[in-house]
C-alpha cells in the first residue's frame, strides 16, 4: 500500500475515534498568563478568535475557564531527589521540598457537565520556588497531543461542534478534517492505544511539549516530562454519578496523600521538539527527579488554583521553551481566557471538596 493510501486508511479508521473523543480532547488545557509573552503564529488566528471558538462550541459560561472549565483545586509539595540537577540548573531539581498548588480538571468548556470516563483529565501545577521563581505546567492523561499546530487545533475544535439538528458532530466534517491532517489521525491512534484509567488518582499525566534543559556547564538537552502514579492502577469504569471522578478523588485523598514520580525523558537530536503529535521512542533514557505529593483539595474560590493560569512559558532558570508552536499559542490563548473570566462574575463550581458521598 502506498503512503497516500496508508494515510487515507488510517484517517478512515480514526474517524469514529475522533468523533467519540474529540469533544474531550478538542480542548486540552491551552492558555496562559499575561507576563509570559506568548503569541499565536498565524496572522489570522488571533487569541481572541481562538477563545471565541471555545465559546462557539461550548457556549459562554461567565467566570469559568474556556477550556478545562470543570475542576477542583489541590495543594501539596514536590520533593526533589537531586537527579535532575545533572541536566538542569533549575532550582526545582535541587534536593529538597517546595510547595505546589495544583488543579485537577476535565477538558472541555462545560463547567457543570457530567463526568465521563473517556474525557481527557488534566493536572495543572504551580511550583513555588526560591527567590520568587515559579514553574507552571499543564499536563493531561494522553500521551501525545492531537494537533501539531495552533491552526490545526482550531480547525479541529470547530469540526467538533455539534450539529443543532442531530446534537452530534457532523461525521463528514470531521472526516474531511482528518483527511487534511493525517498527523491528527495518527495521534488519535496513539491515544487510543493508551486507555484511561479509573480516575485522576491513578492517571499518568504527560507534559506533551518538549523543553530545553541547561546544566551548569551550559550543555543543553531536550526533555519531555510526565508523572507516574504510585497509586494502584485500576481499569476505567462507566460513570456512576455526575461528579463521580471528582468524588472518587476526594474520597481517596481523604484517606491519605497521593503521590506521583516525576520522570524526565531525554531526547536525542533526531527526536522532534516541534511536534507534540509524535511520541519519542520508548528506548530513550529517563531520569526520576522526585515525587509530587498532593494531600488536600479545595473547592475553587479566592486564594485557590481558580485564578491561576498554568502557562507553560512560566519557567525557572535552567528550563526553556523549545520550537514547538503550540507553546506560544497556549500562552496567548490562556491570556485571553484569563482576561475575560477575570472581568466576569464568579459562579459556584460544580465540584465541592466538602461534599464527598458516604458510599457509591
Amino acid at each position: 500500500m502506498g503512503d497516500d493510501a496508508q494515510r487515507s486508511a488510517l484517517g478512515r479508521r480514526s474517524v469514529l475515534l475522533g468523533l467519540a473523543a474529540v469533544g474531550a480532547i478538542a480542548a486540552v488545557d491551552v492558555a496562559g498568563f499575561l507576563g509570559a509573552g506568548g503569541a499565536l503564529t498565524s496572522d489570522t488566528l488571533t487569541p481572541s478568535r481562538f477563545t471565541d471558538g471555545f465559546e462557539d462550541v461550548y457556549g459562554r459560561h461567565d467566570g469559568f475557564r474556556r477550556n478545562h472549565a470543570k475542576g477542583i483545586a489541590a495543594t501539596g509539595y514536590f520533593t526533589a531527589n537531586g537527579a535532575g540537577s545533572a541536566i538542569s540548573t533549575a532550582s526545582v531539581f535541587r534536593p529538597g521540598r517546595v510547595p505546589v498548588t495544583g488543579r485537577f480538571s476535565l477538558s472541555g468548556g462545560l463547567p457543570h457537565g457530567a463526568d465521563a470516563s473517556d474525557t481527557v483529565r488534566g493536572l495543572g501545577l504551580l511550583f513555588d520556588l526560591p527567590k520568587g521563581e515559579q514553574w507552571r505546567t499543564a499536563m493531561v492523561d494522553i500521551p501525545v497531543f492531537p494537533d501539531r499546530t495552533p491552526d490545526g487545533f482550531y480547525e479541529r475544535l470547530l469540526a467538533s461542534n455539534k450539529d443543532p439538528a442531530t446534537g452530534k458532530p457532523d461525521p463528514d466534517r470531521m472526516s474531511a478534517f482528518l483527511a487534511r491532517h493525517p498527523e491528527t489521525a495518527a495521534a488519535m491512534e496513539v491515544i487510543r492505544r493508551h486507555p484511561h484509567t479509573a480516575g485522576f488518582e491513578d492517571s499518568t499525566f504527560h507534559g506533551l511539549n518538549a523543553f530545553h534543559c541547561t546544566d551548569a556547564a551550559g550543555a543543553v538537552v531536550a526533555v519531555r516530562w510526565k508523572l507516574l502514579p504510585l497509586q494502584t492502577i485500576r481499569r476505567s469504569e462507566p460513570a456512576a454519578a455526575p461528579n463521580y471522578l471528582f468524588d472518587a478523588l476526594a474520597d481517596t485523598i481523604a484517606s491519605g496523600p497521593l503521590h506521583w514520580r516525576m520522570l524526565l525523558t531525554i531526547g536525542q537530536p533526531e527526536d522532534p521538539t516541534d511536534d507534540a503529535t509524535t511520541p519519542w521512542p520508548e528506548s530513550r533514557d529517563t531520569l526520576d527527579v522526585g515525587t509530587l505529593t498532593l494531600d488536600a483539595l479545595q473547592t475553587e474560590g479566592p486564594g485557590t488554583a481558580r485564578d491561576i493560569t498554568f502557562d507553560p512559558l512560566v519557567l525557572p532558570e535552567g528550563i526553556a521553551p523549545c520550537d514547538d508552536p503550540l507553546l506560544s499559542a497556549r500562552s496567548a490563548v490562556y491570556t485571553e481566557s484569563f482576561t475575560r473570566r477575570s472581568g466576569e462574575a464568579k459562579q459556584p463550581s460544580a465540584v465541592d471538596a466538602a461534599e464527598v458521598p458516604d458510599e457509591r
